[in-house]
């Protein structure tokens, strides 16, 4: 979590969430990532790995077969979205 300044709420560190449950790993979000941000380990699903990278360009969220990846706007608080912190969304 980051903090902007003393005074604002704590905001998402992390700009992509991928939903495990409708990941398939077909690797598409990982080859058109312009960043590198997201990796797929051999028989598994896509991973955010260097979610500071991440310019939010949305290229990974329109290019899922699956609609698995969720682009999260800059300054969102992903507890309200997503419910939990970090990593992948299980929902």
């Amino acid at each position: 979590m980051q903090r902007s300044g003393n005074a604002g709420p704590a905001v998402n560190s992390r700009p992509v969430i991928v939903n495990d449950r409708w990941c398939k790993g077909c690797d598409i979000c990982v080859v058109f990532c312009p960043k590198k941000v997201l990796e797929r380990p051999e028989g598994g699903k896509a991973q955010v790995v260097r979610g500071e990278d991440c310019t939010r360009c949305g290229i990974c969220e329109m290019m899922c077969p699956d609609f698995a990846i969720t682009l999260v706007p800059a300054g969102d608080k992903m507890e309200s979205r997503f419910g939990r912190l970090g990593g992948n969304a299980d929902a």
